[in-house]
């Protein structure tokens, strides 16, 4: 599949699990901008989602977190997208990570605990999986994550 086809896929489906969740969605207009999808959380605000095809390594699925280098260096999305919606083609299934919590240049979920019974810095994919979630905890999930970005965005400018 090439890369263009890859990523309407990516996004069709993680535009699929919101909008069976009962969600709006608006998609922005032209090309170019550091979101796919703009989520409507039902109080007049938006979240942002940056949409990423999930990649399977050894027990996990990997994803790029930084956005694509166009000779400016690949830069964080804090501040520019709220969450990322991680379509993994493997099991068909759509993962929503906060931007905050993917702050390296590849975001990584883990399929199952390491061996060692480590929590700290791990991130199981099932506690991001959208699908068997509400629509309200996917919204105050993604009310967390606009409330940082913002927090983010002021204290860039100051």
């Amino acid at each position: 599949m090439e890369t263009a086809e890859r990523g309407n896929a990516t996004e069709s489906a993680v535009l699929h699990a919101f909008v069976s969740l009962g969600f709006e969605v608006v998609l922005p207009f032209g090309g170019g901008h550091p979101y796919d999808l703009a989520v409507h959380l039902g109080d007049g605000r938006f979240a942002r989602i940056q949409c990423k095809t999930g990649r399977a390594t050894p027990g996990c699925i990997d994803f790029n977190s930084r956005t694509t280098d166009h000779g400016r260096g690949r830069l964080s999305y804090l501040g520019l997208a709220d969450a990322f919606g991680v379509y993994f083609p493997l099991d068909q299934a759509v993962y929503l990570i906060p931007v905050a919590e993917a702050t390296g240049y590849v975001g990584r979920l883990r399929l199952r605990a390491p061996r060692n019974n480590q929590r700290r810095g791990i991130r199981l994919a099932a506690d991001y999986a959208i699908e068997g979630k509400t629509q309200e905890e996917l919204a105050t999930v993604l009310r967390h994550a606009v409330a940082f970005s913002a927090e983010e965005s002021a204290r860039q400018v100051a």
